[in-house]
């Protein structure tokens, strides 16, 4: 039977149509240009979606990787940096066009799932995943399956409050994960103590971290703060880092020591994986969702 998995993005939506084996079968993008409004993404994920469907061998449902995630009070999303999509039913309207059950989550959880069954952490059996990008989010696959939790929260690691008197964020509190090592919040950090606006591309490449030292040395501080309460409250089998910042080569070394060092373990056992799938991993969850 073949799958197949939409990943809806701010900037493209992607499809694919896999076999079971997680073998490619066809593949497409197309812009999102969130800026015509909530009804015509949907229109563009039903196109993409029908004509995968017409190239596919029995495919009896869809999964779509969302930014954000459903309320499952009211059915509508929330939490999304979309904001056409927030509000609305998103589910219900897809399962309209396609006639065929719509299994959807969020892109940290499709990123878990998709690193732990075909990627890093594949034949481990809780895995964390990690997203740390323009936001930081994170997501928990056990045996095989996501774990939502009651709430659909459970993964969100970003806003866990790492300084209570700390930055304000956009959730409403302050100290907030997200607010220290996000990309932007490190951008911002980098400017306050240089007094110069820079990339953090360009910040990394450049090894401009060794003229202001304080800043890598708050940056690994906090990324093994974080992640050590991760390790503490879960204890998965193991972690895969996610995102633009997983490239990032100094947490390999010095962040993991950070975070073995914050948890309460004397020794830890708990691999802190890079990823394997890139960008694709969000298509490639949003493929084996409902299993």
């Amino acid at each position: 039977m073949h799958r197949i998995g939409i990943d809806l993005g701010g900037t493209k939506i992607e499809g694919i149509l896999i076999d079971n084996n997680g073998n490619t079968i066809e593949r497409k993008r197309v812009p999102t240009r969130p800026e015509d409004g909530y009804e015509a993404i949907i229109t563009r994920i039903a196109d993409l979606g029908h004509e995968l469907l017409k190239k596919s061998n029995g495919a009896k449902q869809i999964g779509i990787c969302t930014p954000g995630t459903i309320d499952p009070s009211v059915g509508v999303m929330k939490n999304s940096n979309t904001l056409c999509l927030i509000g609305k039913p998103m589910q219900q309207n897809l399962e309209n066009a396609f006639d065929l059950p719509i299994f959807m989550e969020n892109d940290a959880n499709c990123f878990a799932l998709a690193e732990a069954t075909l990627g890093a952490a594949k034949g481990f059996n809780v895995v964390f995943g990690v997203i740390m990008g323009t936001g930081v989010g994170g997501g928990i696959v056990m045996n095989g399956k996501i774990h939502q939790g009651p709430n659909h929260i459970a993964g969100e690691w970003g806003h866990h409050v790492l300084y209570p008197d700390g930055r304000d964020c956009y959730c409403g509190n302050k100290g907030c994960t997200e607010t220290y090592i996000s990309g932007p919040a490190l951008e911002k950090e980098w400017e306050t103590l240089t007094g110069k606006k820079q990339m953090l591309g360009d910040i990394i490449e450049e090894k401009l971290y060794k003229i202001h030292s304080e800043w890598k040395e708050n940056f690994i501080l906090n990324f093994g703060r974080a992640l050590s309460h991760i390790i503490d409250i879960l204890d998965p089998d193991a972690i895969v880092l996610g995102g633009g910042l997983s490239n990032i080569e100094l947490l390999y070394i010095e962040g993991i020591d950070a975070v073995y060092k914050e948890a309460f373990s004397d020794h830890v056992l708990t691999p802190i994986l890079k990823n394997v799938l890139g960008d694709s991993a969000g298509v490639f969850g949003a493929a084996f969702l409902g299993e």
